[in-house]
């Protein structure tokens, strides 16, 4: 395992996820050093001090961040977003793994073409599935029980109470207000969809049927690459958990179905919800933290070397899982007519 003395930067790292992204970081890898960067100095010290770390003052409009000349880092994690892309480029100059959490579908060719200008440059990794591979690794660990894949559906609950910070608050508008429609994979064609095309019901783990929407992170993108399935969509519903709605604290949910033809030969249809008691925050700042630690080299294999990844590209779905559980996650199948 290498010995890294360099800190990763973890820009927005005082936010609500950004400091239990740290968090989960100096829980997995104690000797690895952070640096919790923000534009608000107190706000980054107060965090920084908690955990025991550094924090500095960075600023993405600059092409250097306002950070320090003599500034070296191991990696590089942006939790807000990057409107400049100078977050990206400074990865690329220092030669260390950029990872972004807070991109749509419809707005990955900014980063991608920043790889593509530098390939050689740094490992760059797009890691804005929801909640960081929440629903994606689950998915993908339950479908490796299907020879053949035809639907993946994936309906997300974020609860009212469970918005985060207002960076958070910023990537949802975004995503759901900027872009004209919603990426789908329909009878195996790439498709996007808005309007009344775009509306769903989203069934909670309690039963209750809610309205939700189409949304548009990642995950469909690389649910399509890794599983060849006809049809995926992703929903999300912006509701009351049924936690909640049972008079205790909010939670996150995640309910996964899948329709194919097993490995026995027996078609079936599946369906799996994965809850974390705590919310969204805890399952993010894990994924996060396991594509930092992959990417860093401390887990799963070698440093990365240049290039442009998916989470699900570099990280094994059973050891997200395992973590997932280590970190509170609560896995569940149920019957998928009822």
């Amino acid at each position: 395992m290498p010995n890294i003395q360099n800190p990763v930067l973890i820009i927005g790292g005082s936010g609500v996820v950004g400091a239990q992204a740290a968090a989960a970081i100096r829980r997995l890898h104690p000797g690895l050093p952070v640096t919790i960067a923000g534009r608000d100095l107190g706000k980054a010290q107060a965090v920084a001090e908690k955990l025991g770390v550094e924090a500095l003052t960075a600023d993405l409009s600059k092409p250097d961040l306002g950070l320090p000349e003599s500034g070296r880092f191991s990696a590089i994690i942006v939790f807000v977003k990057d409107d400049w892309s100078n977050g990206l480029r400074f990865a690329q100059r220092q030669g260390i793994p950029h990872l972004s959490v807070s991109s749509g579908a419809f707005e990955i060719g900014i980063e991608a073409a920043g790889f593509i200008h530098q390939p050689q440059a740094a490992p760059v990794v797009l890691a804005s599935q929801w909640l960081a591979g929440a629903a994606l690794f689950p998915a993908l660990e339950y479908a490796k029980a299907f020879r053949s894949i035809d639907r993946i559906h994936v309906g997300v609950l974020l609860d009212e109470h469970d918005m985060g910070g207002q960076a958070a608050l910023a990537d949802y508008e975004r995503i759901t207000q900027s872009g004209s429609a919603t990426l789908t994979l329909k009878d195996g064609r790439f498709a996007w969809i808005a309007g009344e095309e775009a509306k769903a019901r989203y069934r909670s783990v309690d039963g209750v049927e809610l309205p939700a929407t189409a949304y548009g992170p990642l995950d469909v993108l690389s649910l399509a690459t890794a599983t060849d399935a006809k049809d995926i969509r992703f929903d999300l519903a912006f509701d009351v958990s049924a936690s909640r709605r049972a008079g205790g604290p909010f939670s996150t949910e995640s309910v996964i179905t899948i329709e194919g033809v097993l490995y026995s030969g027996e078609r079936a249809a599946r369906t799996y919800e994965v809850v974390h008691p705590q919310g969204q925050a805890p399952l993010t700042a894990l994924g996060v933290a396991l594509a930092t630690e992959r990417a860093l080299g401390l887990a799963g294999g070698e440093a990365l070397k240049p290039g442009l990844y998916f989470p699900d590209s570099i990280i094994e779905p059973a050891y997200c899982l395992a973590r997932m559980k280590e970190f509170g996650a609560v896995f569940t199948e149920r019957n998928a007519n009822g």
